[in-house]
C-alpha cells in the first residue's frame, strides 16, 4: 500500500480504501440549483448535463490528498455516462485535475467519439493511454472502469471482457497535486466541455474497481457510489399522479417545532403545526413534502372574448383608479383595435381605436403621463408611408387620445424603458416596402422640451420581430428577435449592453426565425427565453417543429449560455409568472407545418430538471400569452391570429 493513500479522507476507520464519489463533491446535497448543470431523466435513470465550467463544479485536490499531495499511482475510475453521437465534440473532458497558477494539465480523462484517453503529467512530460474502437457515442448508458497499475491499464466497459495495455512507463508515484483543482465536466476551458450526461464518477484509491461492480444484473448500469438526488427514481402508482418511494419503510411523524435531522431520523416526517407544512428527513436536510403555499392546480376555461379580427399581440396595463385594461392589435383596420376593460370579473368593450394591420400595443408612463403605443404594419392607403401612433389617456375624457406619429416599417413590436430617469421608446422594423429585411431599427428618446420623441440610435437588424429591454445590476441589456436576413430564418439576435450613451453589441446568438425574448429571474438567476419561429433555408422545406431555447446568464463567462432546449412548434411568444413560490413559462405555438390548432404548454421550474411540461391549453393559432392577477384571482389570457377569438383561462390555486 502506498504512503500517500492514507492522506485521502474516509467516512470510517478501515483497513481499506474507500471509493471518493467526485461528482457528489459539486452537486448540493440539499437538492438546490446549481449554476452551469441540470439534471435530466432518459433512459430509466437520471444524470448530470453541464452547460458551462463554473467555478462550482470544482473542488481543491487539497480537499482529497490532506496529509501528503501525491496522486495514488494505483487507482481506478469507475464512471457511468450516456452520450449522443450528434453532440459530442472532438475530445471532450470527463474530469481534470488542474494546477491553477500555470493552468497545467496533470491529470485528465477524456473521450472522443470513439476513444478513451487517460492523460496525465509524468517523469517525460505529458502521457496519455489511449483505448480504441469503444463506441460510447450511441445515445445509451455505459459503464467504464479504468483501472490503473504500473505499466498496465485495463478499460472494462459494461462490465465487458477487459481491454488491456501495456505502457512503457509506468504511471508516476511522485504526481503532486499541490496547487491544483478537480474539475467535473471539463478542463477549466469551454473547449473539451462534456456533453453527454454523467451519472456515476468515482475515484478508488489502491485497487481495480472491477469486482466490486461485476458482475451486474445492469452492466450498463453499475452502481459503486451514486449521488443522492441521482439515486433513486420515484415511481408512479397506477391510481393517480403521486409520486411514490420505491420502499417500504416505517414511519414517525413528529409534531411541533424543527427537530434534528440526521441519520437516525432519514425517512422520517416532521409536521410543522405552525406553518401546516410536511417535511421528510433525508439524513441531513428536510425537504418540503406539502406546505400550505400557493400553488397550481388546474387551468379553466373562463371567458371566450369575441373580437372583431384575428388578434396578434395582447398588453395588459392598469390605470390608477380606473382598472385593468387589455389592448388588442387586431389584423383588421375597420373597425381597428380594441382595448376591453376588466370589470366585475370579465373583460368588456371600452374603446376602439384605428389601427392598420396592427401588430403590437406597448404601454408606457413619462412621469406621470401614460401612454400607448401601437405598430402599424401598413399604411392608410396603399402607397402611402406606414406610421406607427403613440396615443395618450386622458384623465378628462378617460379614453386614449392621438399623440405622435412615427414612420416605421412594417413594424412588429414597441419596447419602452427608461435608463438614469430618461425614457426611451424602441421599434422593431420588420422589413421596408419594397421587401427588404435588412434594414434599421429606431431607439427613440424623450425630448422633455419639445414632450416628443426623437430619433436616438439606430441598431442594424434582420426581419427584427421583438425587443426585450431588462436591467442585470448596474448594466442595461436590450436584446433584439431577428426573423428573416432575405434568404434564411437561420439568423443571428442580438444583445446590446447599454455603454456611454448608445446600446453597443453584447453577444450573437443563432436562431431560427426568432419571434420573442422573455426576460425572467429565479433567485439570483438570469434567463432568456428565446421562441423560434420556424427554419427556413434557400433550399429545402421549411421546419417548424424546432426548438426553443432558454439561455442563463453565466456570471464567469459574461455571457448567455445554453440552460435547455424545449420543441415547440412555430412558437411566437414566451410568457414568465409565478404562482405563490413556483414558476412557470408557457409557450405560445401557432403552427406544425399542417395544423393551427395545437396544444399551448404551461412549463414548471423543476430547478435541476429545468422546466418541465405540466398543462397543455388548446389553442388555435395562438399570438400572445399573459398573465394577469385581480380581486377574483389569477389568470391567463391568449389572443389567436387565425381566429376572431381570444380567451381568459382562470388559474385554480390550492
Amino acid at each position: 500500500m502506498f504512503p500517500q493513500l492514507l492522506s485521502l479522507i474516509f467516512s470510517s476507520p478501515s483497513p481499506d480504501l474507500r471509493p471518493v464519489d467526485l461528482l457528489s463533491r459539486v452537486l448540493p446535497h440539499n437538492g438546490d440549483a446549481l449554476s452551469g448543470v441540470r439534471i435530466v431523466q432518459e433512459g430509466g435513470a437520471r444524470g448530470v448535463q453541464f452547460f458551462s465550467p463554473t467555478q462550482a463544479l470544482t473542488f481543491p485536490s487539497s480537499q482529497l490528498f490532506i496529509n501528503c499531495p501525491l496522486f495514488p499511482a494505483e487507482f481506478s475510475i469507475v464512471a457511468t455516462v450516456k452520450v449522443s453521437h450528434t453532440r459530442m465534440k472532438k475530445n471532450e473532458y470527463l474530469f481534470a485535475v488542474v494546477k491553477e497558477d500555470v493552468d497545467q494539465l496533470l491529470l485528465g480523462m477524456r473521450f472522443s467519439k470513439e476513444k478513451v484517453h487517460l492523460i496525465y503529467q509524468g517523469s517525460m512530460g505529458r502521457e496519455r493511454l489511449s483505448f480504441k474502437r469503444i463506441r460510447l457515442a450511441d445515445n445509451h448508458w455505459h459503464s467504464m472502469v479504468l483501472a490503473i497499475s504500473g505499466h498496465h491499464a485495463t478499460l472494462t466497459l459494461d462490465c465487458g471482457i477487459p481491454l488491456e495495455l501495456v505502457h512503457k512507463q509506468p504511471f508516476p508515484s511522485d504526481l503532486s497535486t499541490d496547487g491544483s483543482r478537480f474539475h467535473i465536466g471539463s478542463r477549466r476551458k469551454w473547449k473539451g466541455l462534456f456533453s453527454g450526461l454523467l451519472r456515476q464518477l468515482v475515484l478508488l484509491p489502491g485497487s481495480d474497481a472491477t469486482p466490486r461492480v461485476c458482475p451486474s444484473f445492469e452492466p450498463s448500469l453499475v452502481e459503486l457510489s451514486i449521488p443522492t438526488i441521482l439515486s433513486n427514481l420515484p415511481v408512479k402508482s397506477q391510481m393517480n399522479d403521486v409520486l411514490l418511494p420505491p420502499y417500504e419503510t416505517e414511519v414517525r411523524v413528529t409534531l411541533g417545532s424543527k427537530p434534528a435531522c440526521t441519520s437516525a431520523e432519514q425517512g422520517q416526517l416532521w409536521f410543522d403545526t405552525l406553518k401546516r407544512g410536511l417535511f421528510l428527513c433525508d439524513g441531513a436536510y428536510w425537504h418540503s413534502m406539502l406546505q400550505e403555499k400557493d400553488r397550481l392546480d388546474y387551468v379553466d376555461d373562463y371567458q371566450d372574448l369575441y373580437t372583431t379580427s384575428e388578434t396578434l399581440d395582447i398588453e395588459l396595463f392598469q390605470i390608477p383608479s380606473v382598472g385593468l385594461f387589455a389592448a388588442m392589435a387586431h389584423r383588421a383596420n375597420k373597425p381597428g383595435s380594441a382595448i376591453y376593460r376588466w370589470n366585475h370579473g370579465q373583460f368588456q368593450l371600452y374603446q376602439n381605436i384605428s389601427t392598420f394591420k396592427a401588430q403590437a400595443w406597448k404601454q408606457f408612463t413619462i412621469g406621470r403621463k401614460m401612454f400607448l403605443a401601437v405598430s402599424n404594419s401598413v399604411g392608410p392607403v396603399d402607397g402611402e408611408r406606414e406610421l406607427s401612433v403613440i396615443y395618450r389617456w386622458s384623465n378628462k375624457r378617460l379614453k386614449f387620445v392621438r399623440y405622435q406619429t412615427l414612420e416605421t416599417h412594417s413594424a412588429r413590436d414597441w419596447e419602452a424603458f427608461h435608463i438614469n430617469n430618461e425614457a426611451f421608446l424602441a421599434v422593431a422594423n420588420h422589413r421596408t416596402e419594397t421587401g427588404n429585411h435588412n434594414i434599421d431599427s429606431v431607439v427613440y428618446k424623450w425630448n422633455p422640451g419639445t414632450k416628443t420623441f426623437e430619433v436616438n440610435q439606430t441598431i442594424s437588424t434582420s426581419g427584427a420581430y421583438d425587443w426585450e429591454f431588462f436591467t442585470v445590476g448596474p448594466y442595461h441589456f436590450l436584446a433584439v428577435a431577428n426573423a428573416f436576413d432575405g434568404t434564411s430564418t437561420q439568423t443571428d439576435s442580438s444583445i446590446y449592453i447599454w455603454l456611454n450613451g448608445a446600446f453597443q453589441l453584447f453577444q450573437t446568438i443563432r436562431t431560427f426565425g426568432a419571434t420573442d425574448w422573455e426576460m425572467f429571474q429565479i433567485g439570483n438567476r438570469v434567463f432568456l427565453a428565446l421562441a423560434n419561429g420556424h427554419m427556413l433555408c434557400e433550399r429545402g422545406p421549411s421546419l417548424y417543429t424546432i426548438n426553443s431555447t432558454i439561455y442563463e446568464l453565466d456570471m464567469t463567462t459574461k455571457m448567455f449560455l445554453k440552460f435547455q432546449d424545449i420543441v415547440t412548434y412555430s412558437a411566437v411568444d414566451w410568457e414568465f409568472f409565478s404562482v405563490g413560490d413556483e414558476h412557470f413559462l408557457v409557450v405560445a405555438n401557432s403552427y406544425d407545418g399542417s395544423s393551427y390548432s395545437l396544444n399551448s404548454v404551461i412549463y414548471r421550474w423543476q430547478g435541476y430538471e429545468g422546466f418541465v411540461p405540466v398543462h397543455r391549453l388548446p389553442t388555435i393559432g395562438c399570438s400572445d400569452w399573459e398573465f394577469f392577477t385581480s380581486a377574483e384571482g389569477s389568470y391567463l389570457m391568449y389572443s389567436s391570429a387565425k381566429a376572431p377569438l381570444s380567451k381568459v383561462f382562470k388559474l385554480r390555486i390550492h
